[in-house]
């Protein structure tokens, strides 16, 4: 797919250092930039449309700072900051859409934590980049602070890219989560669902996660039969997406339907329908009667756009 990397989170430009994570340094040569990062929420500009940086090694004694790269001459950290006592917490932390924002008075006039899928499709490309880096590996360091190999505390390296541990020797670093999201179309009509956990109307491209041995064309046969009892045929890849929510990859592809028949598994799936192309059109004109679209700046929204746009190749 030609445009792949237009997705959001894709294609920022990124200089990921790498070097510098190897050589400590080198590392303490450079200006630091620090971007707080609280309870997955990322620190954002008083327009919320870029991120807000804070010069220095901002925010001591919270969490360990991460190396997001090297950012005009100097280096980029992010730091979990989610002790901090915030202004701002409200009933709508958590839910499916959470508007709410959290300051603290020793952060910058105007800016505010916010969540990541509410502010995604303002952000630039870099800025996207940056962010789904810094929410993606400090919920990796939230959630791997012990060894899996033997229980014992696991200790920090590489400018916060990797854990090692002194009980047994193991190093581990941070990882990624394959998921298959799928353009499933069957001539003008494309295939959506919902889950159990959406709200009612909200319908989305079907996906899910890739098991060991597994192939990318054969995930997206199997979940989509296990979800809608509809066989495919022919798959391709299209594009990918980094995905923090909390550590995927979003493997985009489009499979052909070779049966219509739906008989959805309610474990799996709470509803799940075709579409034609008149009716996503009114879907993502807000004009549906019972349906809302993917989210801006989702890879499910991508796909069917450019489904509807005829720029698959």
């Amino acid at each position: 797919m030609k445009i792949a990397e237009t997705v959001t989170f894709g294609g920022g430009g990124l200089n990921r250092a790498e070097d510098l994570r190897r050589h400590p340094e080198l590392l303490a040569e450079l200006p630091v930039r620090t971007l707080p990062v609280w309870r997955g929420k990322l620190l954002m500009n008083a327009a919320r449309d870029g991120l807000a940086t804070l010069d220095g090694p901002a925010f001591d004694g919270h969490g360990t700072p991460v190396l997001i790269g090297k950012l005009e001459g100097a280096a980029l950290m992010a730091r979990d900051v989610s002790s901090l006592e915030t202004e701002g917490i409200d009933d709508t932390m958590g839910q499916f859409v959470d508007p709410s924002e959290q300051t603290h008075p020793d952060l910058p006039e105007g800016t505010a934590f916010a969540e990541l899928r509410a502010v995604m499709p303002r952000l630039s490309p870099l800025d996207a980049e940056i962010a789904a880096t810094a929410k993606g590996v400090l919920e990796w360091h939230r959630t791997h602070g012990f060894c899996a190999n033997c229980g014992t505390e696991t200790q920090v390296g590489k400018a916060g890219w990797m854990r090692g541990c002194a009980g047994c020797g193991r190093m581990h670093f941070p990882r990624t989560d394959p998921v298959v999201i799928m353009l499933i179309t069957h001539g003008d009509r494309t295939l959506l669902g919902r889950s159990p956990a959406w709200p009612e109307g909200f319908f989305s491209c079907l996906a899910g996660f890739m098991e060991p041995g597994e192939t990318m064309e054969s995930a997206v046969r199997r979940e989509v039969w296990e979800e809608t009892g509809v066989r495919v045929g022919p798959v391709r890849y299209l594009a990918s997406q980094p995905w923090p929510f909390p550590g995927s990859l979003m493997l985009g592809a489009h499979g052909e339907a070779v049966t219509e028949e739906i008989e959805i598994d309610p474990e799996e799936i709470a509803e799940a329908i075709w579409l034609d192309r008149s009716e996503v059109l009114e879907v993502f004109a807000g004009t549906h009667p019972r349906i809302t679209p993917a989210r801006k700046g989702s890879i499910a929204r991508f796909l069917l756009e450019n489904w509807l746009a005829d720029r698959l190749d």
